[in-house]
């Protein structure tokens, strides 16, 4: 057999894939048809490619070690080497959906190798993962195995531009309660740097741009995805890696090129190792990867909001989008009683709420106020049995849970599913294996441990609560939050596993425990949370309709986050906290309700305090945001502005795309977002080129002579004028009349 090549793909991307028999399958390149090199007409073009790719998949055992460099980057694997290629098949599926497996051995350790691409017509994503099969007749154990990896990064730069100043890199820092911090900096700026070497028989600099995280929360320092962008072209990689646990992303440079590596937990990050015995297996996290030649981010991001689209599990809040209210943020605090939630269940259903999800500390039998250690609830270390508090609720839960029915909404509960507190009687009941434990000994973390889902006893435990809670009280929503990291996992029954390991395995028993319920009670709406958004991963966001993004309590602050969640979370999934108080003027209340009118309203506050004038103006916004929700589920975002700084004195957020597949616009539907905060001059300029020029906007809240625009119709811009600081106006491009500015 002599090398060959195989081009796959759909018209929207196509990957070139390089088959030797005396090496292991490699991936040249990927792109539109038009950008790949042809073998037969282009053979200089393909060996040079050839030369600088990466073997398809990154695989490293105990023994095999590393070829002809060393240090802390993932390639360069001596067994990723020795792989040979054993075949492939190609399949179709639904939605448009192609798939290609392709399979490599290993003669010394009898490894099986299989990398899964699938992609989807209509979209320039590639999803990917590799399975590893002991096909030997000893134990091997895996240290790395990557998901997904391509090198050439840099082959279409124009030759003698350095690949460190053209290639910039975009990385989000997702810290609790400033979510979405996207930042954009050369690869020089990032540390990396070609240090000219590779004419002297060397592989590369030996550095890398790494980004890992750590632990249960998969996005606590930062979001498990980024995006390289040629500057001058706009050809732009945007990858998301689609795991509720740690993970990682490398890029670094090789043989004068630049390259990817993706995965899920590693031994030298994570402390995760796999021994197969003979006939074992081994699947990695998927990961996605979208391709766009030009428009940079952006287009990148509208590409995977497509993709994000198609992974979503059917669930009938896609549909809906209903307005939740939830008694926690700037409101109870997780202090509800009989007392003080019904003048708030009459409020919210007043204010146009259609869920009324009551939130920590229903179950809480400590007296009001009390703090346990670290400043928390004296129910924190308690928590995990999940029985109503006869202190609170002296009448029963139902008091207040038939009250919200009443009040023709639907009740809900906040739940924290996977920790047990050190004090709850669940404690002592299940057994040890059925918690995270290290050197034998149950983990804790601030008074908490943590159920090892692949245990029966815990799953059990989990089933029997929501199926009580769903039979007894009648809820239609559970708010599944998580607020502790319980570190880099656990071991397994029999003490042999990688801590990282038994972290994996429970990640994805929790996925599938999720699965489960939702089977069970289809028109649940289960509500993704985890110290706000500290576990934004697609792998969840796949399977939840609703994922709230942040515990940020200043409405100040908010609106950089809100205006950069999209980023992450899709529009029709982003729950965005607006929390009136009475307090606030009524430019700041315009502030507190656009911030989540470009998601999913998340009603809190005090609205049972307002003053009539308040309490009309978030009426106004609820029924307006009614109007338009159905076509959130259309619409890719944009940012006229630039994506959103902390501190910006203006931020804007639009979302485009057509709304009506049977009579499609020229110009399309924008809706457009806009916030004055402090210091801001009264004035800004918002350009947005996609417009139809002789489309006229709409103001759509708030009503009344405050908020002016003026419509540049030949330099598509629009000026807009907020006459105090702390507001902001939704305005819409295409949407029926309401408010003409």
């Amino acid at each position: 057999m002599s090398v060959s090549h195989l081009r796959w793909g759909t018209d929207e991307l196509s990957l070139l894939l390089r088959i030797d028999p005396e090496g292991p399958v490699r991936l040249l390149a990927a792109g539109t048809t038009a950008d790949l090199p042809d073998p037969v007409r282009d053979p200089e073009q393909c060996t040079l490619l050839a030369d600088r790719a990466l073997p398809l998949v990154e695989v490293r055992a105990v023994g095999s070690g590393r070829l002809g460099t060393s240090g802390k980057r993932h390639v360069d694997g001596a067994l990723s080497r020795s792989l040979r290629y054993a075949g492939h098949d190609e399949e179709s599926g639904d939605q448009g959906a192609r798939t290609l497996r392709l399979r490599m051995t290993d003669e010394t350790t009898g490894l099986h190798v299989i990398t899964v691409l699938m992609l989807r017509i209509g979209t320039s994503v590639l999803r990917a993962e590799t399975h590893v099969v002991n096909g030997g007749d000893a134990p091997v154990t895996l240290e790395y195995v990557s998901s997904f990896a391509l090198a050439n990064l840099a082959w279409r730069l124009p030759d003698g531009e350095p690949w460190e100043d053209a290639l910039s890199l975009w990385l989000a820092a997702n810290p609790w309660s400033g979510e979405f911090r996207w930042s954009r900096a050369s690869l020089a700026e990032r540390g990396l740097y070609d240090v000219g070497m590779v004419p002297f028989g060397q592989t590369g600099s030996k550095n890398r741009i790494a980004v890992t995280s750590t632990g249960s929360w998969s996005s606590s320092e930062h979001l498990p995805s980024g995006c390289m962008e040629q500057t001058t072209t706009g050809r732009a990689l945007l990858w998301q890696i689609e795991h509720n646990g740690s993970w990682h992303a490398e890029f670094a440079d090789r043989f004068g090129d630049v390259y990817l590596v993706l995965s899920g937990p590693t031994d030298q990050e994570h402390q995760w190792r796999r021994r197969l015995c003979p006939g074992e297996s081994f699947r990695t996290v998927p990961v996605s990867v979208a391709f766009v030649p030009s428009g940079g981010f952006e287009a990148a991001l509208a590409e995977m909001t497509r993709h994000r689209r198609a992974l979503l599990r059917p669930h009938p809040d896609h549909q809906g989008l209903p307005v939740v209210f939830n008694d926690f943020m700037n409101s109870l605090m997780g202090e509800p009683s009989v007392e003080a939630l019904l003048p708030l269940v009459d409020a919210a259903a007043e204010a146009g709420a259609e869920y009324f999800c009551i939130d920590a500390g229903w179950y809480d039998t400590e007296p009001p106020g009390t703090v346990g250690p670290g400043g928390v609830p004296g129910w924190w270390d308690s928590v995990g049995e999940w029985q109503e508090s006869a202190t609170r609720f002296p009448g029963g839960l139902n008091e207040v849970l038939d009250r919200v029915r009443r009040a023709g909404m639907i009740p809900g509960l906040w739940l924290e599913p996977e920790v047990v507190g050190v004090r709850s009687p669940i404690a002592e009941s299940l057994p040890d294996e059925a918690f995270f434990r290290r050197d034998g000994i149950r983990v804790v973390e601030w008074g908490r441990h943590q159920l090892d889902l692949r245990h029966p006893a815990a799953r059990a435990h989990l089933d029997a609560v929501v199926d009580r809670l769903v039979r007894d009280y009648g809820v239609g929503y559970l708010k599944l939050d998580y607020n502790i990291d319980i570190g880099p996992g656990t071991e397994g029954p029999d003490g042999t596993d990688s801590i990282g390991d038994g972290l994996l395995g429970h990640n994805r028993a929790y996925l599938d425990w999720l699965e489960g319920v939702l089977d069970r009670h289809p028109a649940l709406v289960l509500e993704s949370c985890a110290a706000g958004g500290s576990r934004t991963d697609q792998a969840i966001l796949s399977r939840l309709p609703i994922h709230s993004v942040t515990d940020q309590q200043d409405f100040r602050l908010l609106p950089a986050i809100a205006a950069a969640a999209p980023t992450a979370v899709l529009p029709e999934q982003g729950a965005i906290w607006a929390y009136p108080l009475p307090e606030h003027t009524s430019s700041e209340l315009t502030m507190v309700m656009v911030s989540a009118m470009l998601g999913r309203i998340h009603l809190s506050g005090r609205p049972d305090l307002l003053n009539h004038r308040q309490a009309a103006l978030v009426r106004e916004a609820v029924e307006t945001y009614k109007t338009y929700r159905h076509v959130l589920p259309r619409l890719s975002p944009r940012w006229p502005l630039g994506l959103p700084g902390w501190r910006d004195d203006w931020l804007a957020l639009a979302l485009t795309g057509e709304t009506s597949t049977a009579a499609p616009r020229a110009g399309g539907t924008t809706l457009l977002a806009v916030w004055r905060r402090d210091g801001a001059p009264e004035t800004v300029t918002v350009p947005l080129p996609w417009s139809e020029g002789a489309e006229r906007p709409r103001v759509l809240f708030p009503s009344g002579p405050g908020p002016q625009c003026d419509w540049d119709s030949d330099r598509r811009e629009l000026r807009v004028t907020l006459p105090e600081e702390r507001s902001a106006v939704l305005i819409a491009f295409g949407l029926p009349d309401r408010w003409v500015c």
